[in-house]
């Protein structure tokens, strides 16, 4: 058994040392970045715990300052069915954390003067312009009210457009019940299905002036399709991937990467519910950019350390920094009611930009961090966070599709700025 043991130990040794010898940004000691190597190490002995608990079957973090690596390492299972030890080339289903690379997207199209913020989300698919506005009576029915001002794509980056998720534990109210799961309408249907499919549902709130997650950002995609007049993956490989050597970036795995896809408890660790991540098997008919995308924690934390200098990376600009200053800034003026810690509860005191919240106060929050850092997460464990203050980039992938996902995301948080000496 030992000999075994050992096998995999020097097997997962030699693919971490090929995988960290192209690690995605240049590398730097702890002491040099002004972390503790001690401090640093309490994130291994946090997830070997986590781990040998079986709440969780692995992890990747990855964590730059100044655009250094300071730690880059994979813990535990890529797959706790078959036994295959994570890597740090793992690749996560990112769900939510795909909205800023959709928003980046439009964000070049803006850049070119094809699609400013104010214009209205029906000059590209006019059946938004019909959708009404659900408002519960006292007796529990929907009375339907005309919208009093357009759905702008400014809605869309910031979700304000009225649009909300089905299937989420917070969606009780009549208008979230006629309303599907963040992937059902890509793994249904095409980009024109998925439309049609929104467009005959009520909007949850009046057009700017609500906060309300939702599929503000795939019908954001599904805009970007319409004006680049390609699939949405085909414009970010050709705009944002493939310029940042976002290798393993896709909505469509091949059948060469499958097998790096790290894969859930079949049951949820805190309820012993049945847990899946479907998408790791389901594929979609249409590129959701707001669920559906796929990458390594490498790729993703080049994508950050872009935003992070300002739109660019190793020679290649993606955004001019301005543009990127407008995406992280908060975009939800007091007349629009703010429930961004509503769906992140460690979020208090942050508002939201251009597809990612935004720390606006000191305190308030339950995690460390400055006014100015950016972030977002996924649904299915994943999450990264940029402070530009402390000039850091944060990327955590794990596969934990249940509630201990936001423990982690608090924890890891805690134990990175912990970690810091300057």
């Amino acid at each position: 058994m030992n000999k075994t043991i050992a096998m995999i130990a020097a097997a997962a040794a030699v693919i971490t040392f090929g995988a960290a010898r192209a690690a995605p940004l240049p590398e730097a000691t702890p002491d040099d970045a002004g972390f503790s190597k001690q401090g640093l190490a309490r994130l291994d002995s946090f997830f070997a715990r986590e781990i040998a608990a079986k709440r969780v079957p692995g992890a990747v973090v990855a964590i730059a300052r100044d655009g250094k690596l300071v730690h880059y390492k994979a813990y535990g299972m890529l797959d706790p069915d078959k036994g295959t030890p994570m890597t740090v080339d793992a690749i996560f289903a990112l769900a939510s954390m795909t909205k800023p690379m959709a928003a980046v997207a439009g964000l070049t199209l803006m850049e070119k003067g094809q699609l400013p913020l104010q214009a209205k989300l029906s000059d590209y698919y006019p059946g938004f312009a019909d959708m009404k506005v659900g408002v519960q009576q006292a007796d529990g029915s929907l009375k339907f009210e005309p919208q009093a001002s357009p759905i702008f794509i400014h809605d869309l980056y910031r979700h304000t457009s009225g649009l909300m998720y089905g299937g989420r534990p917070d969606s009780s109210s009549p208008v979230a019940r006629q309303y599907p799961d963040g992937t059902a309408p890509a793994i249904e249907g095409d980009t024109q299905a998925f439309i049609d499919r929104m467009t005959k549902l009520p909007l949850a709130h009046q057009p700017s002036t609500e906060f309300e997650y939702g599929f503000s950002i795939d019908v954001l995609g599904a805009v970007v399709e319409k004006v680049s007049e390609q699939r949405l993956g085909d414009y970010l490989a050709t705009n944002v991937w493939q310029p940042l050597g976002m290798k393993d970036a896709t909505f469509h795995p091949t059948d060469a990467q499958r097998p790096r896809l790290a894969r859930p408890f079949a049951n949820d660790p805190l309820t012993g519910k049945p847990q899946a991540i479907k998408l790791l098997d389901t594929p979609t008919q249409s590129d959701c950019g707001g669920a559906c995308s796929f990458a390594t924690m490498g790729d993703y934390v080049r994508f950050g350390q872009m935003l992070l200098n300002g739109g660019e990376l190793d020679g290649q600009r993606i955004l001019s920094p301005k543009t990127v200053h407008h995406m992280t800034t908060n975009h939800l003026g007091p007349e629009i009611k703010n429930n961004v810690a509503n769906i992140e509860p460690h979020r208090a005191g942050f508002g939201f930009g251009l597809a990612v919240a935004v720390r606006t106060s000191e305190g308030l929050s339950s995690v460390p961090g400055n006014p100015g850092e950016f972030t977002w997460n996924g649904a299915y464990g994943t999450q990264f966070f940029c402070d530009p203050k402390e000039r850091l980039v944060v990327v955590v992938g794990t596969a934990a599709p249940g509630e201990l996902r936001k423990y982690y995301r608090e924890q890891v948080q805690d134990i990175v700025y912990g970690a810091m000496t300057k």
